[in-house]
């Protein structure tokens, strides 16, 4: 099922989305990748507070290529979600709604997810020039000294992703693999 939604994301919202549902996401997300996670989690266990709330947002997985000229952004694929696998539950807890990358997610994130009502979507890998035709704006909001893994603060417009992992904990990547063996 097609699904329109706007980011930040109210949990009521991200409980109405289905595993393989197709999600088109206007509004703003924010970007953050393995060193800004770990950051972010080094400053949660110092009870220092977060350069963003988290709360009802949206991180999505990814380091942008430099911007071409008239561009807000460049080539913007998502990377491997598995590799901020140990530091999501934290920010599940704090009221993170959703996530965006690609790849399978530990046992850890998906009962975090369960736990939290959240939702976590894939980007098409590969596709990063087509992804960033759906960025309108983009700006650095903490971390530059990071480079690409600097936290942004992205503007997006029909943004495409996939429902991998519900609030209920169905996973796309499990029950495609079921339907695929009855074929």
């Amino acid at each position: 099922m097609n699904q329109h939604i706007k980011a930040p994301m109210m949990q009521e919202d991200a409980k109405k989305l289905r595993s393989g549902d197709y999600v088109y996401i206007t509004g703003t997300i924010y970007t953050a990748r393995d060193a800004a996670h770990k950051r972010m989690y080094e400053a949660l266990e110092k009870g220092e507070t977060l350069p963003l709330d988290v709360r009802n947002n949206i991180i999505y997985y990814m380091g942008p290529s430099p911007a071409r000229e008239g561009r807000p952004i460049g080539s913007a694929g998502p990377t491997t979600s598995s590799r901020m696998d140990k530091y999501a539950p934290s920010l599940l807890d704090l009221g993170l709604i959703g996530m965006i990358g690609k790849g399978k997610r530990s046992d850890a994130v998906k009962e975090a997810i369960i736990r939290n009502g959240a939702v976590y979507f894939a980007a098409v890998g590969g596709a990063g020039a087509l992804l960033s035709k759906s960025i309108k704006a983009s700006e650095v909001i903490a971390y530059d000294d990071l480079g690409t893994e600097a936290i942004r603060k992205l503007e997006v417009e029909e943004f495409p992703v996939i429902v991998v992992i519900d609030s209920e904990g169905n996973n796309l990547y499990e029950t495609a693999i079921e339907e695929y063996k009855t074929l």
